[in-house]
């Protein structure tokens, strides 16, 4: 009975155990989901006094409904994790109470027994009526280890009182927490409802503007060809740059093996008994195989290890701005209750206008060029180059050396009069890749 006793407390210690860890898990969760559908609040309370609804208004919605649904997602996997262990503590409780029946019994057994054989002329009379002395030795140790037996037995049943009081205390408390669970989940669901029109109204309003979403849609494609044109002229710059460095590096080691030959050869002509050296050619450093092609962007130890530091911080990178969220993701979009589309080389961050941009990556500063009155700033690393673009004020010069964190200008408004910064990412060929796949998850 102790052995099963001690089994089943394992069990139940083990059990909760992992009920903690995973439900520790989903609250950090729901806690992470929160802080988001707050920022996504404060965000659209600072664009929602623009003259229109704007695609940056339906976008944010969107997001917080898809947090809101995961944050319920969430509460309701709790409450089934919840009903989960309330249904094995009741079992668990109902095996300990019989458990605690069969101990009471026994040791009832045992009482009664030592109550009919309680006189010591009894006892005196089982140890002395041994045919031998070793039988007498072992009637004594069998009444010492009865007495043990007794003692071992009020232990259980204690013992099983107390797990008896944990796991209901463990039981009344996950029932609290289940109502509290089920109370934050109505609340969402009233929430998220109300979310659910908001972003009706926003479709609505989107549909009756079709005509100017369309011309600002127009205006977006233009500054993106533009931006990319002078990202691609850019790179094509820094391209022929590094070819240059490569080349210019090349001659000068050649000159240098040529000086060598001609400097030996001399010194051979000045004093011919002198036994004749016999040049030894230059082996070329050998580096070990890797699948990895570098290209010229890294010709230098310098770009080759902003690239390599570039690569092994993909999907952890930095936000490049402390706040905002989304608003037009990466790729082709589509105006909701529209046939109009668009395409983005980057990822549109809405914000307030002028928070600081800041260098997602150690790098050095490739452009900073000027579109319409915005600016945009142009970050190499290595083989790779970022962009961020729609700046009021750039704080950066071509040339300057940037770590991860440092400013490189301030988010400006864009024609809703709400702010927003563009960010992309470009390999060395100019195509864009997705920002989102190189940024760590918020």
């Amino acid at each position: 009975m102790f052995k099963k006793l001690v089994l089943l407390l394992l069990i139940c210690v083990g059990s909760s155990t992992l009920f903690a860890q995973s439900k520790d898990e989903l609250l950090r969760r729901q806690n992470d989901l929160k802080k988001e559908i707050d920022e996504l609040n404060k965000t659209l309370k600072a664009i929602r006094n623009s003259k229109s609804k704007s695609l940056a208004n339906f976008n944010l919605v969107k997001r917080k409904i898809a947090a809101r649904e995961e944050l319920i997602t969430s509460i309701n996997k709790e409450m089934r994790q919840l009903d989960n262990n309330i249904y094995l503590s009741q079992l668990e409780v109902n095996k300990l109470r019989r458990d605690l029946d069969t101990l009471k019994q026994e040791y009832g057994k045992s009482l009664l027994f030592a109550y009919k054989n309680r006189s010591n002329y009894d006892y005196l009379n089982f140890i002395f009526s041994a045919a031998t002395f070793n039988d007498a030795i072992k009637r004594v140790t069998y009444l010492k280890s009865y007495r043990q037996y007794r003692e071992q037995q009020v232990s259980n049943i204690n013992k099983t009182q107390e797990l008896i009081e944990g796991k209901i205390a463990k039981l009344n408390s996950n029932k609290i927490q289940k109502v509290l669970a089920l109370q934050d989940q109505n609340k969402q669901l009233v929430v998220l409802e109300e979310d659910r029109k908001e972003q009706n109204q926003v479709v609505n309003k989107l549909q009756s503007e079709e005509k100017n979403l369309s011309t600002a849609i127009k205006k977006r494609e233009n500054d993106r060809r533009k931006i990319q044109s002078a990202i691609t002229a850019a790179i094509r710059r820094e391209q022929a740059e590094a070819r240059k460095r490569a080349e210019a590096l090349a001659k000068q080691k050649a000159d240098e093996e040529r000086k060598k030959r001609e400097a030996l050869a001399r010194s051979q002509a000045a004093n011919p008994t002198a036994p004749r050296n016999e040049p030894v050619a230059s082996t070329p450093t050998t580096r070990p195989r890797t699948e990895r092609v570098y290209n010229p962007l890294e010709s230098t130890d310098e770009g080759k290890a902003l690239s390599i530091n570039f690569e092994n911080n993909r999907g952890r990178l930095p936000w490049p701005v402390d706040q905002g969220l989304v608003s037009i993701p990466f790729g082709r979009y589509t105006i909701p209750g529209t046939k109009i589309t668009g395409m983005s080389d980057g990822i549109t961050i809405a914000l307030p206008t002028g928070t600081a941009v800041k260098s997602v990556a150690d790098g050095e500063i490739s452009s900073v060029f000027d579109l319409g009155g915005e600016q945009a700033v142009l970050v190499k690393h290595g083989k790779y180059f970022t962009t961020y673009s729609h700046l009021s004020s750039s704080s950066v010069s071509r040339g300057q050396t940037v770590k991860a964190g440092t400013v490189l200008g301030r988010a400006a408004s864009n024609e809703d009069g709400e702010g927003e910064v563009l960010f992309m990412v470009s390999n060395d060929r100019g195509a864009p890749l997705n920002p989102e796949g190189w940024l760590k998850r918020r």
